[in-house]
């Protein structure tokens, strides 16, 4: 499998699965509604074990744009290939959105609170601040990159770095997978821990494009935050992997 198409595939079983458990959970005719912030996640988390299973092998299974600009700068990942990652990873959240909506549709077209419909698809702030939102994204991210950078282990050769291989995981989808829910269950309160641009905004693309009876509009106002602040939190962690040499 090609690493763009491994990208492709593996954020579409994350997205899947994560927005899959944000409508279980969100949706009051679903027989999981109101279950809370637990199920979600740990939903999160296996949804990141699952993306991490199929594309590892053949990606180093990134999903996030956010992982691929920090292993960038730590120079683990070849500046070069960042570009088609990302874009692959965006096609795939769009793709694995899309099919939640598809599977769901009868329920969101039942549901009076189209801000929990929204929800569903992608983050907000339970207390608007932008400062701090964007902070909250920011931290979040780095735990998640900054982690992953040592536990990254070398899974596929690089093209575009001869002799160098790159990845996120020899040691398997596991820790990935409890890291992130523990950054959703210590930190993810605030915004709902995006930590992955496309997560937030491959979903947000979705929701404003398929129909949903009476939905409200898709907050894009707010998109930017979900986008800069992982970033931002990306570039931070692997700085502060190469300072620590």
């Amino acid at each position: 499998m090609q690493p763009y198409l491994a990208e492709f595939i593996g954020t579409f079983v994350l997205i899947l699965l994560g927005v899959g458990v944000n409508a279980n959970v969100n949706l009051k005719d679903s027989f999981a509604f109101g279950s809370g912030w637990p199920l979600i996640t740990f939903g999160w988390g296996f949804a990141v074990f699952a993306g991490v299973i199929v594309a590892g092998p053949y990606s180093g299974a990134h999903l996030n744009p956010a992982v691929s600009i920090g292993l960038a700068v730590a120079g683990r990942f070849p500046w070069a290939d960042v570009p088609f990652y990302v874009l692959a990873q965006l096609a795939g959240a769009m793709a694995g959105a899309l099919v939640v909506w598809f599977q769901f549709s009868d329920h969101y077209n039942r549901m009076e609170d189209k801000d929990s419909v929204l929800g569903t698809f992608c983050t907000s702030a339970s207390i608007p601040n932008t400062f701090k939102n964007l902070f909250s994204e920011a931290v979040g991210t780095f735990v998640l990159v900054f982690v992953v950078l040592f536990l990254a282990g070398p899974t596929f050769a690089s093209e575009s770095l001869p002799g160098t291989v790159i990845g996120l995981g020899s040691i398997g989808a596991l820790p990935v997978a409890f890291l992130v829910v523990g950054i959703g269950m210590s930190l993810g309160g605030t915004t709902g821990y995006a930590i992955n641009p496309t997560r937030d905004l491959g979903p947000r693309i979705i929701h404003a494009l398929v129909p949903i009876k009476g939905k409200r509009d898709s907050d894009w106002s707010y998109s930017w935050i979900p986008i800069v602040g992982p970033v931002i939190g990306a570039v931070m962690a692997g700085v502060a992997f190469l300072a620590l040499g």
